[in-house]
């Protein structure tokens, strides 16, 4: 029987993510994956494994999990109080879960998802070259409590207690857009406005997008609402008919009528979708050749992340079985003694 990590409680929205499906646009298929790419780079990392591996995507809170066999895990993205077996356990990093073991994740603490990989990558039917649920479209479904969640073979070396230092992406900032196809569609003033504008992130939103609230009256294009209907893609911020911003994300429509008056960098993506409601937000806008080295710069970033990680250094208060553990030559937990 294969590896498997069991679902003892799931929490709202768990899914499996990949890097999605690419290439169906035309078919009326936006790609889908998980929400925050980056988080999926990390979290190979830290387990010596490819970034295509289908991890599970936690939206705002996790749920409790037993696993079957011995296995590695790694947890990225949005921080949550985790915890193996009622020791607390520390994000961005990757742990050993010894068969039996129980890891319970709470609430996000800061950010809206976060992602739980295993050695091996989790497994499962591949849809159209993917393992990702696209709840949009209907391809595949959340995952439920005491569900067997299959696990692929390991084949990285079987390392744990490593530490990625990850930089801020939870509490939103800055975000660099570069102008749409229909940027010019605006008055100078309605992008010089939207530059300068604060905005916040709207309670409403999901894998398709999210609503930005502000303070003042709304967006409006010279075109109104007679924009023909045409391709979209994750990161186009539309301005909706009642002049709010809606930046787009991985399981958006592939099409849309509304303005566009910006797109936000593909490496910018995740601070918009780690936001929470109420978070702060403001976007600026960039040239193409800035933008471009903004995504060489991210993509050596992701390239460079096993070199960044340190050891994990644990409590030894939190260590139950601390004297298994030879930690200075010559010394030992004393049993050998009471086999003399």
């Amino acid at each position: 029987m294969s590896r498997a990590l069991i679902v003892r409680r799931a929490g709202p929205g768990l899914t499996l993510q990949d890097r999605g499906r690419p290439g169906y646009m035309g078919f009326g298929l936006s790609p889908g994956g998980a929400a925050d790419r980056l988080a999926l780079a990390e979290g190979a990392a830290l387990l010596g494994q490819d970034d295509g591996l289908a991890a599970l995507e936690m939206a705002g809170m996790g749920g409790e999990f037993e696993a079957d066999s011995d296995m590695r895990i790694a947890l990225t993205g949005a921080p949550m109080r985790a915890a193996i077996d009622g020791t607390r356990v520390a994000w961005h990093a990757s742990h050993a879960l010894p068969a039996g073991a129980r890891l319970t994740i709470g609430g996000a603490e800061a950010g809206s998802y976060g992602y739980l990989h295993v050695g091996g990558g989790f497994g499962g039917d591949a849809r159209l070259g993917s393992r990702s649920v696209h709840v949009a479209s209907g391809l595949g479904q959340a995952v439920e409590s005491e569900a067997r969640l299959e696990i692929g073979e390991e084949t990285a070396p079987a390392e744990v207690n490593r530490l990625l230092p990850v930089a801020p992406r939870f509490e939103g900032g800055t975000v660099r857009v570069v102008p749409s196809l229909q940027t010019d569609f605006f008055d100078a003033d309605q992008i010089e406005r939207f530059e300068t504008t604060g905005f916040t992130r709207d309670a409403r939103g999901s894998r398709m997008g999210v609503r930005l609230d502000f303070d003042g009256e709304g967006f409006h294009s010279d075109a109104g609402l007679s924009v023909l209907s045409e391709v979209v893609v994750p990161g186009d911020i539309q301005i909706t008919g009642d002049g709010a911003p809606f930046v787009l994300l991985g399981e958006c429509q592939t099409t849309g009528g509304y303005p566009r008056i910006a797109s936000v960098l593909p490496c910018d993506l995740p601070t918009v979708v780690q936001a929470t409601p109420g978070t702060a937000l403001r976007f600026r806008f960039v040239t193409l050749e800035e933008a471009v080295e903004a995504e060489r710069r991210a993509a050596a970033h992701r390239n460079g992340l096993r070199s960044a990680l340190t050891p994990l250094v644990r409590d030894p208060h939190n260590i139950r079985d601390l004297l298994a553990y030879q930690l200075i030559s010559g010394a030992t937990a004393g049993r050998e003694l009471e086999e003399t």
